[in-house]
């Protein structure tokens, strides 16, 4: 199978987060199993490490006709992991931020750049795999434009939902003027959403295969309180609606090979190569150094979707544990002062790391016993799965990805790899974060039982590729 993968971005090469893990990992993992797999992205000159603009190969340049503008196009291409990934270079479009105020025109131009590349590289696809609201118009595009080309008469549209919540809106004038469609595409069962364009709602409507990831949040999205008023729209589609959970890459990710940690263990020794981690992350932090008192992480945006409001309602409460809370992150401003206040009023016990540093988070993932994210809504999420990798044990709540991939440990059966609760609520959350505090102090050999369960847990792409493929391999037999 020949697949285009359309993303707007890509690790390693620009992130900001969890989208960007699945374009670095997902396309590797398809093509291990013999298909021909290309990637297409933004060169954003200002992010992309040198490092990697000095390996891209200049392809060439075409022109985009984005309704009335007639924009260049360079492409740039980089072979890595035995995927082709296309670089494509505007520098009105691309040479800033990754996100900023004008994306609804530079990601329409990237939508049409991306079809176009197929044209200018003579290449029919059997599938193109769109992922969010940034690639949202492609699949609209595509309908519109490319479906009657021979090129692209049996390419099959693939698109995923990483998170609903963000959809694209626009108004309809400036719709038409970014895209060029004539006015039969701005009905209500089309890109309409009341009085505004919802891009999203078009790739619903226009793609052949809608994917969420996880099969939880496939369900729930289904639902006015997850829907984000969507709901009904997802249930009319059901049929071409799934959920394929998320891997995460264990190259990366893994505490036997990590370079980024400060001593690298393995499921042998998983007990003194946390001990190890943690006392030196003490150090560097400038935290009391403590081998027994139990270290709990949060690396995450600081917005509310993350279950904010419940940890805020517990700081009191937890500071006056014997515990070492160890944040990492950047978002809302009331959520990064919160966390900057309880730092400066015990010092010893919450530290506050308002930024994003790879490696650092790396670190508390080795060094952590316990890993915290009570999210609202959390559609995957891959930093749990990363930290039962580690033997750092998660405390979640029940929903969407968390759900399918964090089991609450069961004193009576002994199964489960971490803690959780259904309700999102402070109390149930402190609940359930005494009890894991009191198996950590109490019961230390129930503590390193379920870190065993938890080093087993497999989350690699290797199921969810399958899953993917079997996906792939049906569409294009119905385009035969």
């Amino acid at each position: 199978m020949k697949i285009l993968y359309v993303s707007a971005e890509v690790e390693p090469f620009a992130k900001s987060g969890g989208l960007g893990d699945v374009l670095g990992a997902l396309p590797k993992a398809i093509a291990k199993k013999g298909n021909e797999v290309a990637v297409v992205m933004p060169k954003y000159t200002r992010i992309i490490d040198g490092k990697y603009q000095n390996e891209m190969e200049y392809v060439g340049y075409y022109y985009v006709d984005v309704a009335w503008r007639h924009q260049y196009c360079g492409l740039f291409k980089l072979v890595k992991d035995n995927v082709t990934f296309y670089f494509l270079d505007n520098e009105y479009y691309f040479g800033g931020d990754m996100y900023c105020f004008a994306d609804n025109e530079r990601f329409a131009f990237f939508a049409k750049a991306a079809l176009d590349l197929i044209g200018y590289l003579g290449k029919s696809v059997d599938i193109i795999h769109c992922n969010d609201w940034t690639t949202g118009l492609v699949p609209v595009l595509f309908d519109a434009f490319y479906r009657a080309n021979p090129l692209y008469a049996n390419s099959k549209l693939v698109y995923t939902i990483h998170n609903l919540r963000y959809q694209g809106w626009m108004g309809k004038a400036e719709a038409q003027d970014l895209t060029g469609l004539d006015n039969c595409y701005f009905t209500q069962d089309r890109l309409m959403n009341g009085d505004c364009v919802n891009i999203m709602k078009g790739a619903i409507v226009f793609s052949d295969a809608v994917t969420t990831v996880s099969e939880t949040y496939a369900r729930e999205i289904a639902t006015p309180e997850y829907g984000e008023y969507l709901d009904g729209l997802i249930n009319f589609y059901s049929n071409k609606t799934c959920g394929i959970l998320n891997g995460v890459d264990y190259k990366t990710y893994c505490p036997w090979r990590d370079k980024l940690i400060f001593k690298r263990y393995s499921k042998k020794c998983v007990k003194e190569g946390k001990l190890e981690n943690k006392l030196q992350l003490q150090q560097e932090l400038g935290l009391p150094v403590d081998g027994e008192v139990m270290m709990i992480g949060l690396i995450s945006r600081l917005v509310d979707q993350k279950g904010l409001h419940l940890v805020d309602r517990v700081m009191e409460r937890l500071a006056n544990c014997r515990v070492q809370l160890v944040v990492l992150g950047t978002g809302e401003q009331r959520y990064e002062d919160m966390f900057r206040y309880y730092q400066n009023k015990y010092p010893d016990k919450i530290n506050a790391n308002i930024r994003f540093n790879n490696r650092l988070a790396h670190k508390i993932y080795a060094a952590c016993d316990l890993f915290l994210m009570p999210s609202d809504f959390e559609p995957c999420g891959l930093s749990q799965i990363i930290a039962l990798k580690y033997g750092t044990l998660p405390l979640v709540r029940e929903t969407g990805g968390l759900k399918d991939t964090v089991v609450s440990y069961n004193e009576y059966t002994g199964k489960g790899n971490g803690f959780s609760f259904t309700n999102s609520n402070a109390d149930d959350m402190w609940y359930t974060l005494c009890r894991a505090m009191q198996f950590y102090y109490d019961k230390p050999d129930v503590w390193e039982q379920i870190v065993l369960n938890a080093l087993k847990c497999n989350f690699s792409w290797t199921k969810s590729s399958k899953t993917y493929i079997k996906l792939y391999r049906e569409l294009i037999n119905e385009a035969r």
